[in-house]
């Protein structure tokens, strides 16, 4: 069992790439290292074996690549390649290798905070781009983008990683970016200036009827506090019902859409997570819940947290109206990795409490309400005020 010089700096390099563990074993091998040989723990060799024959055609891509391009290649650039092909390979759109400067990007948003024109976007079945909110008097909403449509160039260029094409669409305020974008199968180019975002993720007013209304547009690190504050205000100016608004609400952080979810439910199960052994891990409500009767408002852009949180309310008694949810299930778990870049990788789907799976399926509503296409005529609230 030897290896020479070249094939053990490979299986090193390999094993990094792989994010490999070694680990130690009962006997010895030998293999021949940079001075001599060197012992080292039969089960170590083996996983070191292994991985070469795993990762070994890489290795000699990148030994070619660097031998023989036409230009100088920038080693970073090749491992992070790497990496993201190794993540792509899953094919699946919501898993995404990140570089440092693209976590740091994808942190920031998480916050509500970054400079950019506020949109929030997902990926569709067929893989496509599609916007699934527009931040209010955000340059995007005044360049005239809105829910439904579908981006298909950034500066003239396109995109196959998700993450990628956010990090072009961002940049620094006053910066200016091409986004050309498709509705209604006809291409339009919009120039945008980039401004700073400050998200604000709860709107809320009183309605006719003394009717509460809750427009909650995505689920960022401050909307389980503001939406508290916004129902204790309703609540206290005697409000006799609720309208929770969760259309064009993309999704966002899990533990705010739990915490909201409490103020809806008694004690018990809000959504359930499995992964592909079939472990589960419950996410429960706490006992208390407001006494408000509650009506959902939900559309085809309603997605990821915001389908949690319908499929809880429904399946407890409240009523949904309006289309059916985009029909995103499934769950990111966000690895930073040694060196500030970061692995978001889909690891479980997630069922409403009555064990309703929602991965590609969405959320039925209980009222079916389309609204009509070129009006200000909302149907769908037309629909939500008249059950109270």
């Amino acid at each position: 069992m030897e290896l020479t010089k070249k094939k053990l700096i490979a299986i090193l390099v390999a094993a990094f790439l792989a994010g490999g563990v070694l680990t130690a074993g009962v006997g010895f091998a030998v293999c021949k290292g940079a001075l001599g040989y060197v012992s080292m723990p039969k089960d170590e060799y083996n996983s070191m074996k292994s991985t070469y024959e795993h990762f070994g055609k890489a290795e000699q891509l990148y030994e070619t690549i660097n031998d023989s391009y036409y230009k100088d290649v920038d080693q970073q650039d090749l491992i992070d390649g790497a990496c993201k092909g190794l993540v792509a390979g899953l094919g699946d759109p919501y898993s995404s290798y990140m570089t440092n400067e693209e976590y740091e990007n994808w942190k920031s948003s998480a916050t509500g905070e970054y400079s950019g024109i506020g949109v929030t976007f997902s990926q569709d079945k067929n893989g496509n781009y599609i916007i699934v909110g527009v931040a209010k008097d955000s340059p995007a909403e005044k360049a005239g983008l809105k829910s439904g449509d579908y981006i298909v160039e950034v500066d003239g260029k396109t995109y196959d990683d998700m993450d990628v094409m956010a990090k072009a669409i961002r940049g620094n305020a006053g910066t200016k970016v091409k986004i050309t974008y498709v509705r209604d199968n006809k291409k339009n180019e919009a120039d945008i200036t980039r401004e700073k975002i400050v998200e604000k993720s709860v709107e809320y007013k009183m309605l006719d009827g003394q009717i509460g209304y809750i427009k909650l547009s995505s689920f960022i690190s401050s909307s389980a506090d503001d939406f508290s504050a916004a129902l204790k205000d309703l609540e206290g100016k005697g409000a006799k019902g609720l309208i929770l608004d969760l259309r064009d609400n993309g999704g966002g952080l899990v533990d705010q859409c739990i915490e909201i979810a409490d103020e809806f439910l008694d004690e018990g199960i809000v959504t359930y997570v499995e992964d592909k052994n079939g472990k589960k891990q419950e996410y429960k409500a706490k006992d208390g819940k407001t006494d408000l009767k509650t009506v959902v408002l939900v559309n085809g852009n309603s997605a990821s947290c915001s389908e949690i949180l319908a499929g809880a309310l429904k399946d407890n008694g409240c009523k949904l109206v309006g289309e059916t949810t985009f029909g995103k299930g499934v769950i990111q778990s966000t690895a930073e990795l040694k060196n500030g870049s970061a692995l978001k990788l889909t690891i479980m789907q997630y069922f409403s409490p009555k064990g309703n799976a929602i991965q590609e399926k969405g959320i039925t509503p209980d009222y079916e309400v389309k609204n009509p296409e070129g009006t200000e005529t909302d149907k769908q609230l037309e629909k939500a005020e008249s059950l109270f």
